[in-house]
């Protein structure tokens, strides 16, 4: 059974083919100063690119690193390396053990630290310190030697800078069919895609196009039925409950029955009589009395006749404040 690979996103995508690209010439320097074989090292880098870029979406970015060194370290190819040889700048490394040698490769070639190098060589602290001190080149007297150290790993950096891009290129390129008949095998920078995956894809996609369109409207028109059976019913349970015996709730108003419409009695109240001839004359006579407009004022002359004070005359200005006793002295001497 096949395993269907998940698939992966163009932002993971573009995130796994940066990662590689900047981990790639310092890889193929690493695995062939390893090996001692440039064939062989790129074969294994190929395979190793490979298997990670099907687990990279599985893993998160910080732990990239750690996963893609420690597929490399693990492979046979750089484990139990068979034969090789190194250019005289880089002799030193022939006359090292593997484990030694690959500690110091990942040390000065990978820049990799204490932590990740450990990880890689399923060591710990005082073991992966133990391999770098065997990696380290000695003197005559069998002191280590700090000079030829720096000189190694200038050595070292040297060749990753000055890799040719054909090298980097030729990692790129698919493998080659091993028969007429078989399609060549794509990059690891694009996994060939899944044609059972894709075939189920567009199957999923013609079933969905496929369904009927009337669906919605039908769904549509049950709802709104539902709704108007429920809003008569509503009408039916409101008027049924009000024309029943059942006493009603205190403060609200029920319909008792139909209306009743009577008549009023005639009104028993008698009309105001008619004034008398006599009356009138009275009237006539008091109107035309000149004294009669001075019964208006007649509480004021009763007042008055009983002695009270007369009212203050408002029809003139009064000043606002009275005038300083200085003032009238003055007037009175000038009269003088």
């Amino acid at each position: 059974m096949t395993a269907v690979p998940a698939p992966v996103s163009s932002t993971a995508a573009g995130a796994l083919s940066a990662f590689l690209r900047g981990v790639e010439r310092r890889a193929l320097v690493v695995a062939e100063l390893q090996c001692g074989d440039a064939a062989r090292a790129e074969q294994t880098l190929v395979a190793v690119m490979r298997a990670f870029a099907a687990v990279a979406s599985d893993l998160p970015m910080a732990q990239w690193p750690t996963r893609f060194w420690t597929l490399l370290g693990q492979r046979q190819a750089l484990r139990e390396p068979v034969g090789g040889q190194w250019a005289a700048p880089l002799a030193a490394l022939a006359g090292m053990a593997p484990l030694p040698r690959l500690a110091l490769l990942l040390r000065v070639g990978g820049s990799l630290d204490e932590g990740i190098a450990m990880r890689v060589l399923d060591q710990d602290e005082a073991g992966y310190q133990h391999l770098l001190a065997d990696a380290c080149p000695r003197d005559a007297h069998g002191q280590p030697d700090a000079a030829a150290w720096r000189q190694l790993a200038e050595q070292v950096q040297a060749r990753i800078r000055e890799l040719p891009a054909t090298r980097l290129q030729q990692l790129q390129q698919p493998a080659a069919p091993v028969a007429h008949n078989e399609a060549p095998t794509s990059s690891w920078r694009a996994p060939q895609r899944d044609e059972r995956a894709t075939a189920h894809a567009n199957v999923k996609r013609r079933r969905a196009s496929a369904k009927p369109r009337w669906r919605g409207p039908l769904i549509l028109l049950a709802t709104v039925a539902v709704l108007l059976a429920a809003a008569l019913g509503w009408r039916y349970l409101q008027g049924h409950s009000i024309g029943s015996d059942a006493p009603l709730p205190e403060g609200v108003v029920g319909e008792a029955g139909p209306v009743t419409v009577e008549a009023l009695p005639p009104s028993k109240v008698n009309a105001t009589p008619d004034a008398t001839q006599a009356q009138a004359h009275d009237d006539a006579a008091m109107l035309a009395d000149r004294d009669y407009p001075l019964v208006a004022d007649a509480d004021l002359y009763a007042w008055t006749a009983a002695g009270g004070p007369l009212p203050v005359d408002e029809s003139q200005s009064r000043p606002s404040r009275p005038e300083p006793a200085s003032a009238a002295l003055e007037t009175a001497a000038a009269d003088e």
